[in-house]
Order: structure tokens, then C-alpha cells, then sequence
């Protein structure tokens, strides 16, 4: 099982793949017509998505990669390979279209209930958040190490709660320089993640590179 440590690591990859805080401009748009109450539904509801689709990945993601031919090293690198590209575009602090695009979030604005599609799924719970708790899941088959990682999920999920709720509070003292630097910090801290994510896939499928280090 892993160390406590790498829990915690994987809590602070967690969140800065989820961004919840890249998430309040659009939520804060989506939700400007809706009164206090909806609002806090509308987080609730959110937050709810979130921690549902990440534990069905958590549980069920190796089996779905089974059930395609796929895997987990090269699921470990094609991830990677993603979270990497998410976490240089969060480093140059724009938007990443792999989570949703704007047609999306046009789309969304029209929409009764925006909490699970888009704000949930893609935005918060795209696939590098999936990704991320799929390998990091199955890294070992105990139920202890699966059962930390989905306490770690929930944790995430508290955070992006915690975040909508405080949404029109956080965005007016951040200002767009404020989330500009999280969103880079957050940037290169998945980057990191996912070179250990590539190199940890590598050598599963490519054994002599792990020899030769």
C-alpha cells in the first residue's frame, strides 16, 4: 500500500485536475439568473456528480479497460500523456478543450439544470480527473489503498462543494491575475503527476528502462 504521503500528493493532483476554481467564472455565469438557493443546489448537485462519476471510475475503471483490450500501463501512459497536456495548458493559463468546449458552454447556458452536464461532466470530472483516479486506483489491488483513494475522492468533491458555495465570494478577491496564478500552480503540480504517471507506465511495459535507472 502506498504511504500517506502519496495520499496526500494524490489529494492536491486531485483537486488541481478537478480546477474548481477555473470552474467559478462559468459557474458564476451559468448560475447569475438563479437565486441564492438554487445556487447552493446547484453546487450540492455538482459536487454530488463529481464524487459519483470518480468512484465509479475508481471501482469500475479496470474492468471497462479490461472489457476493451486495454492495459493499465498503457492506460497509465495514454493518461499521462493527457493530464500532461492539461497541466501546460493550465501553466499558460488558458482553456483546455478537452474538458468542454465553447459550443458547450453556449449550449449549457440554455439549459434547466446545468449541475451535472456541463459543470460536473466534462468540467470538473473530464477525463483527466478520470484518468488520474483510475491509475492511481489500480495501482494496488488491496481494498485498504482502493478505499483511501475513494476517501481522497470525497475529499475532492468536499473542496469542489467548498468552492461553488464560496463561488461569488473567492472570484471577486482572487481577480482574474489571482486564478491566473492558481490555475498555473495547479498546472505544473498535474504535470508532475503525470511524468511519474508516464514513467511509472514505461517501465511496466518497457521493463529493461527500469533496470537500466
Amino acid at each position: 500500500m502506498a504511504q500517506w504521503n502519496d495520499y496526500i500528493k494524490l489529494l492536491a493532483g486531485l483537486v488541481s485536475v478537478l480546477d474548481p476554481l477555473g470552474a467559478l467564472g462559468i459557474f458564476i455565469s451559468l448560475t447569475e439568473s438563479r437565486g441564492a438557493g438554487d445556487r447552493r443546489r446547484i453546487a450540492g448537485v455538482t459536487a454530488l456528480a463529481v464524487g459519483a462519476v470518480l468512484l465509479v471510475a475508481l471501482f469500475a475503471g479496470e474492468a471497462i479497460l479490461r472489457l476493451f483490450g486495454i492495459g493499465l500501463p498503457s492506460f497509465q501512459v495514454a493518461g499521462g500523456i493527457l493530464i500532461l497536456l492539461m497541466g501546460i495548458t493550465m501553466l499558460r493559463a488558458s482553456h483546455d478543450r478537452s474538458r468542454n468546449t465553447p459550443e458547450e458552454r453556449a449550449e449549457a447556458v440554455d439549459k434547466d439544470s446545468i449541475a451535472v452536464v456541463p459543470m460536473a461532466i466534462p468540467l470538473l470530472s473530464g477525463p483527466g480527473a478520470i484518468s488520474t483516479v483510475i491509475v492511481y486506483g489500480n495501482l494496488d489491488p488491496a481494498w485498504p489503498h482502493r478505499l483511501l483513494v475513494a476517501a481522497v475522492v470525497v475529499s475532492a468533491a468536499a473542496v469542489v462543494l467548498l468552492a461553488l458555495l464560496l463561488a461569488n465570494r473567492i472570484a471577486p478577491v482572487l481577480g482574474r491575475t489571482g486564478m491566473n496564478v492558481v490555475t498555473r500552480v495547479m498546472g505544473l503540480i498535474i504535470a508532475s503527476i503525470a511524468v511519474e504517471f508516464i514513467a511509472q507506465g514505461l517501465i511496466e511495459l518497457f521493463p529493461i528502462l527500469g533496470r537500466s535507472a
